[in-house]
């Protein structure tokens, strides 16, 4: 496998931008850098010499694949693939004016929730994303969110659906974006009319799409897009809110992220040993939904108290549990991964 394989730039659109409502970037780029590392520390319990043999393959170091599959977990934050259009003026845009002050940097942030919260969503998901009219959860950036786009559409193409005085389509948001993510499920436009109720789809039909990219054509780029759905194992994306301390427990996760010890091996051994993830054989599985669903089940169930709490030690608690959780979610999609590269 040549170089270019690995890598795979330019699948889709990227545009700078800082924090887009997720783990914070940098902390998503750790997190594969931690999963790379605690395999090449386990070799026996992890697909380590399958990623070894891979990195050899395309005449590269493991450091340099771990490197550029992290890369591309930090990447889907700027994606420019949402855009969001006036009721009134018709005008499409990617993100509020607003969105430097708070966890919604960018539109494409509202596809990385999976609401436990909820059940079935409108488009038969076992558990939808995010939609404000379903938020049992609200807190002040999902409010100033709502109140700056109600009435407004998804941007569904030239032809579409359209403002008071005109159609200024960027992006056809739904004729791309949504149906790359609507994944054993039904969708229509009138779904995306009022920004108000929208059903986004959850972040699981994002991490499969492109794990269906990567079962069909290995790169380092696609599996680090599957990777952002780690995404899962922060609280406020199971409890789905883009409020309540959002974007502040984010930012501590980040700034004590080695001084807290949040990614120690020890408890990333504990979490593959705990029954939380199904891991994979000898095989690579066709839908890794079911592994990301697990850590939100899980982030669900330990995490929501830092909705509510910025007390220091509660943080740390909650950290010690889903941090290294979500390193064990690497490592096991890392695991199918290899076992993909290795049938080659």
């Amino acid at each position: 496998m040549r170089i270019t394989t690995l890598i795979g730039f330019g699948a889709l659109a990227l545009a700078a931008a800082g924090d887009a409502g997720a783990w914070s970037q940098e902390t998503h780029r750790r997190i594969v850098l931690d999963a790379v590392q605690y395999m090449k520390n386990n070799p026996g319990t992890t697909q380590y010499a399958k990623i070894a043999a891979w990195a050899g393959s395309a005449g590269v170091s493991v450091d340099q694949l771990a490197q550029a599959i992290a890369q591309s977990a930090y990447d889907v934050d700027d994606f420019a693939d949402t855009y969001i259009c006036g009721a009134i003026t018709g005008d499409c845009v990617r993100a509020p004016l607003w969105s430097t002050l708070s966890s919604v940097a960018h539109y494409t942030s509202f596809w990385h929730f999976q609401n436990h919260t909820r059940g079935r969503d409108a488009h038969g998901n076992d558990f939808g994303g995010y939609n404000y009219s379903q938020l049992t959860q609200r807190g002040d950036v999902d409010e100033l969110a709502a109140g700056w786009l109600w009435n407004d559409h998804l941007d569904d193409g030239a032809g579409g659906m359209k403002g008071w005085f005109s159609d200024g389509t960027k992006y056809n948001t739904y004729g791309v974006t949504e149906a790359r993510y609507r994944i054993g499920s039904t969708s229509n436009p009138g779904m995306y009319q009022d920004y108000q109720n929208f059903p986004f789809q959850p972040i699981d039909n994002l991490g499969q799409y492109w794990w269906s990219q990567f079962l069909a054509q290995p790169t380092a780029q696609t599996v680090g897009y599957v990777l952002h759905a780690t995404d899962l194992l922060q609280p406020h994306h199971t409890w789905t809110t883009s409020g309540n301390n959002h974007s502040g427990w984010e930012q501590w996760v980040n700034d004590y992220y080695y001084a807290e010890g949040l990614n120690d091996a020890a408890r990333v051994t504990a979490a593959l040993g705990d029954g939380t993830f199904t891991r994979c054989g000898a095989s690579a599985a066709s839908d890794i939904r079911g592994v990301l669903t697990q850590g939100g089940d899980y982030s669900y169930r330990v995490g929501g108290s830092v909705l509510s709490s910025t007390d220091h030690a509660e943080r740390v608690r909650v950290a010690r549990l889903t941090v290294p959780h979500a390193i064990a979610m690497a490592v096991v999609v890392l695991d199918c991964a290899a076992n993909r590269v290795a049938a080659l």
